[in-house]
């Protein structure tokens, strides 16, 4: 299908597209490390733009300088940016990072916060990085962390015409179950990166092209 072209609704099929990609990847988990809600959420700071394994590389001896709230807050900015230099954008992130700790600390009793609500007030998170922390780190779903893998999926494989992350996790919650949205996530994550990538997708070895009408077989 040309690229171009509108995908026709194919929700009726999500049940069973969900269930085949369930079976390819029946180990579908977070990649990043961490031992705790704060590292989960510095991590997934440092991951946008960036892959899982590099963070992972980072965070190894990042987390090792960096144990508390205070260890954040009080950081040199530039200082912080070389040590995440290889994650990209680092300049942002680090500022983002150092202002959120600041903030937890001000006004959440040094806690992460574990309502979307307060995670949003947190500079550099969105509600991606909010549904991450909450599901992985105090495993409550409010909702599905939209990347560009679950967006590009969702719309090829006819489950939303919508570009915005947020009216796609709308549309996904319309048809998933809300306890199946996390491995959802990452089951189309891990397809994303495997087979159904940005640039010719490998169609040829998909499990579902059969369901799939943005299939090129």
């Amino acid at each position: 299908m040309n690229s171009k072209e509108k995908v026709p609704d194919n929700t009726h099929n999500f049940e069973q597209i969900f269930a085949l990609l369930k079976e390819r990847y029946p180990d579908a988990a977070p990649a990043l490390h961490f031992s705790s809600p704060l590292e989960l959420l510095i991590a997934t700071i440092l991951s946008a733009q960036c892959t899982d394994r590099q963070v992972n590389q980072v965070t190894q001896s990042l987390f090792k300088k960096y144990r508390t709230l205070e260890d954040y807050a009080s950081a040199d900015v530039s200082e912080f940016g070389k040590e995440i230099y290889s994650t990209g954008f680092y300049h942002q992130k680090a500022k983002h990072i150092i202002e959120s700790a600041r903030i937890m600390l001000a006004d959440f009793e040094g806690k992460v916060p574990d309502t979307m609500e307060g995670l949003l007030q947190l500079p550099g998170v969105g509600r991606k990085t909010a549904n991450i922390v909450l599901s992985r780190a105090f495993g409550k779903i409010e909702g599905i962390a939209v990347d560009t893998h679950v967006k590009r999926l969702s719309n090829r494989l006819g489950f939303t015409q919508n570009e915005e992350p947020e009216k796609i996790e709308k549309d996904l919650m319309k048809i998933a179950k809300r306890e199946d949205l996390e491995t959802l996530s990452m089951t189309l994550i891990l397809h994303g990166r495997n087979v159904c990538i940005a640039r010719n997708p490998k169609c040829s070895e998909c499990v579902v092209k059969e369901l799939c009408p943005s299939s090129r077989e």
